[in-house]
């Protein structure tokens, strides 16, 4: 089982998504809550932007977290956020239940990791002074200016 989704609205808290993989099979619940910073590289950042291209990111979110049942035998929920998020807020929720923990903390790292490197998800840190789009550690150019081969 996996549920993954973008949201235009604020995240709900790490504890409802968690609470929807419950499972009497499952006895660990490992979570993870990525919130804006305020500084980055010595800036201070006001907001983030997210993009997607929502079907393919929907489809990969899907891909990865069902990869994740298959390789740990666990069951995921990923929420990711688009649009303006402000410092403070929520921009990545994920929930892993699993059988035992070792299994759940593993597979929620991997998810984490491989949502950055796959999912067609772009971040840009509005600071003060500017803005820039961001991949990782490393800046790259807007998706609007991007050419994509099909």
């Amino acid at each position: 089982m996996a549920i993954v989704f973008l949201s235009d609205d604020p995240l709900q808290d790490v504890g409802e998504l968690g609470a929807r993989l419950q499972d009497p099979e499952r006895g660990a619940l490992v979570t993870f809550s990525g919130t804006v910073r305020g500084s980055t590289r010595g800036r201070r950042v006001t907001h983030l932007e997210y993009e997607a291209y929502r079907p393919l990111a929907e489809k990969q979110l899907r891909a990865i977290a069902e990869e994740a049942g298959e390789r740990w035998g666990v069951t995921c929920a990923i929420a990711h956020r688009l649009g303006k998020v402000a410092v403070g807020e929520r921009s990545i929720t994920i929930a892993v239940a699993s059988a035992h923990r070792a299994e759940a903390f593993e597979a929620c790292r991997w998810l984490m990791d491989s949502l950055k490197t796959t999912v067609p998800i772009w971040k840009k840190e509005h600071f003060d002074g500017g803005a820039q789009w961001i991949e990782g550690s490393d800046t790259v150019p807007s998706p609007s200016s991007s050419t994509h081969n099909s």
